[in-house]
């Protein structure tokens, strides 16, 4: 099992301002978790999940080895709070995952933990003497370096190597390049890069946040991720999205304080050096955008 390394406030700068959680909630989130504390019904749907087509109860009783009226039972208490829906095929029960419990139950624990904000926002709290600005072409060599020290950490990105000028011109959207300064001098920088160049993704962006040695933990990145989904609710891209290595939880608890939710953990999703890793994949969503207009 993968450990998501959740921030926590012992962090500088992790603290966030969050609603607090709703009684109505509170008992939703209460009557999911209690109908999960059976350890067979939890691989009950889990199995159910692995079946998004369907599954017959008399298939789940030979998987995990119990009784048909044990597994209707505890099909029926995953029913009443939503988690899976049945139907009749010919004589079988066949038992469904609600799709909806794939992102809800995810999205339920990150309320509980206090990392799903109640809306998208931005850090606040950005020190006076970190400054953000437009990237200008004198930026790049000091761009590239920090692009390699971030590189060296080993946490910060799959890239092993500092790309060109040329391809980063490429890859990154007009417009949405910073870089942040203190007492004039290039400390950090963050761009966005588009996910894919289909008309129906056209609002949804990558972002990139880098801090050179030395200057992290000076609230450089907090400043640098305001300026950046700021300029991205104005010019109307309504998801932004990220993948961050799990041990790298600064960068989790930053990206949180500004409104990004987890979406869930990629397990070995790429190889580092030969290592296979997992990244936390998490998005923030635009209110400037209802998504009654995004087509």
């Amino acid at each position: 099992m993968t450990s998501l390394g959740l921030p926590t406030p012992a962090i500088p700068g992790a603290e966030v301002d969050i609603d607090a959680l709703s009684p109505e909630d509170a008992a939703t989130y209460a009557g999911w978790f209690a109908c999960l504390a059976e350890p067979t019904r939890v691989r009950l749907l889990h199995h159910v999940a692995a079946r998004p087509a369907g599954i017959t109860v008399g298939e789940l009783a030979e998987i995990l080895g119990v009784g048909q009226p044990t597994i209707s039972h505890h099909v029926r208490k995953l029913a009443d709070v939503g988690f899976v829906t049945t139907g009749k095929h010919g004589t079988s029960t066949v038992v469904m995952v609600n799709p909806s419990c794939c992102s809800d139950l995810p999205s339920a624990a990150d309320a509980v933990m206090g990392v799903l904000t109640a809306h998208p926002c931005c850090p606040e709290d950005v020190p006076a003497d970190v400054s953000v600005r437009p990237l200008a072409g004198r930026d790049w060599e000091a761009v590239r370096r920090i692009y390699g020290e971030g590189i060296a950490t080993g946490t910060a990105t799959f890239t092993t190597e500092v790309p060109t000028r040329e391809v980063l011109e490429d890859q990154w959207l007009p417009g949405h390049r910073w870089v942040a300064e203190i007492e004039g001098q290039v400390v950090g920088w963050a761009a966005l890069s588009p996910v894919s160049g289909r008309e129906c993704y056209r609002g949804v962006a990558e972002n990139s946040v880098y801090v050179g040695d030395g200057m992290r933990g000076r609230g450089v990145g907090k400043a640098l991720l305001r300026t950046q989904v700021i300029a991205a609710d104005e010019a109307g891209l309504w998801t932004l999205q990220t993948s961050i290595f799990p041990e790298n939880r600064a960068s989790l608890a930053l990206h949180h304080s500004a409104g990004f939710r987890t979406v869930g953990v990629r397990e070995r999703i790429g190889r580092l050096h030969g290592v296979w890793r997992d990244t936390v994949l998490l998005e923030r969503r635009s209110e400037s955008v209802p998504a009654a207009d995004n087509h």
